[in-house]
């Protein structure tokens, strides 16, 4: 579980970021749920774009991903969320105490 000051710091990494991911028409599939996995183990922070043709609410699906990924939801504006999960090899974000 992410402490305020945490999440803070990892949003402020997130703001310079773009996404890097997309969710589209078909929704949250099993292929997409494997890559951003693979994504967040080489990148710990990912931020994910949600096409305006899936009918998905952002929250929704970031809230679900991160259950699924077994990651941190770290927030979301419009229809961008970001993720986060510490690698298990060699993390590379130092979170803040």
């Amino acid at each position: 579980m992410l402490k305020g000051k945490q999440r803070s710091y990892l949003k402020g990494l997130a703001n310079k970021m773009k996404p890097i991911a997309q969710i589209g028409k078909n929704g949250i599939t099993e292929s997409f749920v494997s890559q951003l996995d693979d994504m967040l183990e080489s990148k710990e922070l990912v931020k994910v774009n949600i096409l305006e043709t899936s009918l998905l609410e952002t929250k929704e699906a970031a809230n679900e991903l991160a259950r699924l990924t077994n990651s941190e939801f770290v927030q979301a504006i419009g229809n961008k969320f970001v993720l986060y999960r510490e690698a298990k090899e060699e993390p590379t974000i130092e979170l803040p105490r």
